[in-house]
């Protein structure tokens, strides 16, 4: 029986994951993309570091919030998908594209 509050896998890594959180809301917390994504703040923080070292992300500091703003127009970076930008996968998965 499929357990489908645990499912054990999924079609998405983390990172993708928080990239989409972000994509969804750039003002997003990072407390709040952990809820969502299912794994510790420090674990987020981390991949938005990631992402932000591999220029796929980048944020502005608002007061005292962070503002994002996701690169959807930089290549996916797997061989099998490097022919994909980004937005290609985050259209799919908000029903829209992300940039012009």
């Amino acid at each position: 029986m499929l357990n489908v509050e645990s499912p054990g896998w999924t079609f998405l890594t983390n990172h993708s994951h928080v990239l989409l959180c972000i994509a969804q809301n750039p003002r997003i917390r990072l407390r709040e993309v952990a809820e969502k994504v299912g794994i510790t703040e420090r674990a987020v923080q981390r991949i938005v570091a990631e992402l932000e070292a591999g220029g796929y992300l980048d944020h502005e500091r608002v007061g005292r919030r962070n503002h994002y703003r996701v690169h959807a127009d930089l290549r996916l970076r797997h061989p099998l998908e490097n022919h994909l930008e980004v937005d290609a996968i985050l259209s799919v998965l908000t029903g829209h594209p992300t940039h012009e």
